[in-house]
């Protein structure tokens, strides 16, 4: 039982399968949890506990937290990491759809970690990831309910921070930036549904332009980036409670700060070859 045990979400692919691996590598009891298991086959293969795992379903996240605990007695780390994006102008996405995006990418993991805390409280130890994105930090046109759910999860897990420290337990945030993943064919796909006729038609084409161009694939960083990083937290006496990594997540942050609202506003739309006025 000396084994540290870490429970991954979203593990089927990405930064999450990534970081099951690495994780492994460093010498955890990792469990990899998705709702897609016969995509974690390569996962079992290397040695990997597979949970089915649904983060918009209690019972599921229920019963995947009491398999770990009857098997290897407890958590140490929980790595949030399930969520996709979502993008649309804010007038055209059903409310069905962001409060999808909210179930997701904010409510499945904060169940997650009521259901872990006990167990963490009682060693008074454990460490809790929230993946969030540099995404918790600015805005883009078009992506205001994905947005909305990295900013809420940044602010939960500075709350969650100062309530669990005490208490022995860490809270880290990481906030990649562009990844490649099949995060952006999933969004884009999701802005064409939406909003690719009426009047945000030119805005929204012109942001899957970029979210799919071959020359924004070749500047993304791999996921191991992030589960490096993940595997750095980890082994931190004094882990940093934020760590920015990936392609522009550092540079965008800063500008962020740096610049105003409005002259922000300005640099994304360049950035995306959005025209200031009309469709």
């Amino acid at each position: 039982m000396n084994t540290k045990v870490a429970l991954v979400t979203g593990a089927s692919s990405g930064i999450g399968e990534a970081t099951a691996l690495k994780l492994k590598a460093l010498g955890y009891t990792v469990y990899a949890a998705a709702r897609r298991v016969d995509r974690m086959r390569a996962l079992a293969g290397a040695g990997i506990n597979i949970l089915a795992m649904d983060v918009t379903d209690d019972a599921s996240m229920q019963a995947g937290v009491q398999e770990i605990i009857d098997k290897s007695g407890g958590i140490d780390v929980l790595i949030n990491n399930a969520g996709y994006g979502s993008y649309g102008a804010v007038e055209d996405v059903p409310l069905d759809e962001a409060r999808a995006q909210f179930e997701v990418n904010v409510f499945g993991g904060v169940r997650l970690i009521q259901l872990a805390l006990p167990h963490m409280r009682k060693r008074r130890s454990g460490t809790i990831v929230n993946i969030t994105s540099m995404g918790g930090k600015i805005h883009t046109p078009l992506g205001a309910w994905y947005h909305g759910t990295k900013f809420a999860l940044e602010a939960i897990s500075d709350c969650l921070r100062l309530e669990v420290q005490p208490l022995g337990i860490h809270v880290v945030v990481i906030e990649p930036g562009g990844i490649n993943t099949e995060w952006a064919g999933i969004a884009a796909e999701k802005l064409r549904e939406t909003s690719s006729e009426g009047a945000y038609a030119g805005q929204a084409n012109a942001v899957v332009k970029a979210m799919v161009s071959e020359a924004n694939r070749k500047r993304m960083s791999p996921p191991d980036l992030i589960a490096d990083t993940i595997g750095k937290a980890l082994s931190a006496r004094r882990p940093k409670t934020r760590y920015a990594v990936g392609f522009g997540a550092k540079p965008m942050i800063f500008l962020r700060r740096l610049l105003s609202d409005r002259a922000f506003d300005s640099f994304i739309r360049m950035a995306m070859g959005i025209p200031r006025k009309g469709v």
